[in-house]
């Protein structure tokens, strides 16, 4: 039976829409680590943001652990206590694992941070304790809606990659992202499908071409839509096909950077219906000299709908 138009829009506006919230890299070593070990809550000044979302997603620039050795010849490496995992969990519901920094203290201490993640009811994707694992879709079901989440790393060193006995990230190739992606609806049944980036050239504003010619591959394997990280600034926006794509976040809890570009970050909030990306819009934050993100609404907000060409400055930001 064909609806009448007022009905037909009106079952439209009933549809089930689920929000994300995605910020960029996450760093819980040095001063941000040492500010969760005076009691006191690094998220807190964006909590209300990040928890008016259905999920909350973040990359973890870091491995969480106690053990393992710095690798050699690596000019930063990270390594956080566990103690910051309940205020992760606190604001996040999954973390995206394949970066060039959750290796940086060897396959043993990226298993024990997986180990530790599990035990505080962490979710992550694009990382596991073999190949395979660290390929699979991480499945977030909320209001009937299946939401898959995938990550990839196109940074160095490749050696942190896992391997069929080795635990480690995914890394980027096109073949089997495109194969993920596929999968991801096909046997994993997902609704929507997400792939989380670590890609591009550090400080650039403007995506490359590398990043740009991914994208579309990824969306036309069909990802509803491509957020990205690494360049520790944000980067410039488009859409291909009516999918957005956010090339970069730029930092969210990070410190040793002096620049106002590298101190800036943006919250994502993207809302999705069956039919994919129905609106997003960005939160500007500003870092702090504790890596604190704190909302900066003075920077400017943008703003998408479906059926816009272009994103626009959001009214009354």
């Amino acid at each position: 039976m064909l609806l009448a138009g007022g009905a037909a829009a009106q079952a439209r506006q009933e549809e089930p829409v689920v929000s994300i919230a995605f910020v960029g890299d996450i760093l819980l070593d040095d001063t941000p680590g040492k500010v969760i070990r005076s009691g006191r809550d690094p998220f807190a000044p964006t909590a209300s943001i990040l928890d008016a979302a259905d999920i909350r997603v973040g990359n973890l620039e870091c491995v969480v652990a106690t053990g393992g050795t710095a690798v050699p010849d690596k000019p930063f490496t990270f390594r956080a206590h566990p103690r910051t995992l309940p205020v992760l969990k606190r604001h996040f519901d999954a973390l995206a694992l394949a970066n060039n920094h959750s290796g940086d203290f060897g396959p043993g201490a990226f298993r024990e941070m997986l180990d530790r993640l599990d035990k505080q009811g962490i979710a992550y994707f694009g990382g596991g304790r073999t190949l395979a694992a660290a390929h699979r879709p991480l499945i977030i079901e909320r209001k009937g809606l299946r939401v898959a989440l995938l990550s990839y790393n196109e940074f160095f060193p490749r050696s942190f990659e896992a391997d069929a006995d080795k635990p480690g990230i995914a890394w980027s190739e096109d073949e089997q992202v495109r194969l993920d992606i596929v999968t991801a609806r096909s046997t994993h049944r997902a609704d929507l499908v997400i792939p989380v980036m670590h890609w591009g050239w550090e400080h650039e504003p403007l995506a490359s071409e590398r990043q740009r010619q991914l994208a579309r591959v990824m969306i036309d394997a069909g990802a509803d839509a491509v957020v990205g990280g690494h360049p520790h600034v944000t980067q410039d926006v488009e859409q291909y096909r009516g999918k957005p794509i956010i090339y970069s976040l730029g930092n969210f809890l990070f410190d040793g950077f002096s620049d106002a570009d590298n101190n800036t970050g943006w919250i994502l909030r993207l809302e999705l219906d069956r039919r994919g990306a129905r609106a997003w819009r960005t939160f500007p934050v500003s870092i702090d000299q504790e890596g604190t993100p704190r909302p900066a609404p003075t920077l400017g907000a943008a703003c998408w709908t479906r059926g816009q060409s272009e994103a626009a400055i959001c009214k009354g930001d």
